[in-house]
């Protein structure tokens, strides 16, 4: 049976620690959609198009991984897609509550929907895009928390 999995969030910018999970999720699954969501109730530092294309560059090369941009509920999405699975990453215990409280919000929404969690390599785990944003605009290498074509993204953005 193919079983398809939805790795959604913001990734503005996506991580080596995004990156960590989505090749453990390909050892999983037969088929990995980075659903990179417009999300209205943030302001990303880069658009929807640029952080797909980031994304898409990121993880090239790996079989079985599609990216793509969305609004609206995930579950919606999801479904539209025909995943089976939602993946969630999880840095720490702090992160659980929060990702709890969506896997359920998810269950009622689309109860044939199942929520996974999966952590990064330990190097990653304390790794989020609003730290590697915030080091970036300070004027900080970021070279070891992203890819390169993240990395010279972020430069030119905080130039």
């Amino acid at each position: 049976m193919q079983v398809s999995v939805v790795y959604p969030g913001t990734f503005d910018p996506i991580t080596k620690g995004h990156i960590d999970i989505v090749r453990r999720a390909l050892r999983l699954f037969d088929r990995v959609i980075v659903a990179v969501a417009a999300n209205p109730g943030k302001q990303p530092v880069f658009s929807l198009e640029q952080r797909c294309e980031m994304a898409r560059d990121a993880l090239k090369g790996m079989n079985g991984v599609e990216v793509t941009g969305f609004s609206g509920l995930l579950a919606e999405f999801a479904k539209e897609q025909n995943a089976q699975v939602l993946l969630r990453g999880l840095r720490a215990v702090s992160d659980f509550e929060h990702e709890f409280q969506l896997a359920s919000m998810n269950r009622k929404l689309s109860p044939q929907l199942e929520t996974m969690f999966l952590t990064p390599a330990e190097e990653y785990a304390y790794v989020s895009s609003s730290l590697v944003r915030e080091i970036a605009m300070l004027g900080g290498d970021v070279s070891c928390f992203v890819p390169d074509g993240v990395q010279a993204a972020l430069k030119q953005r905080f130039r």
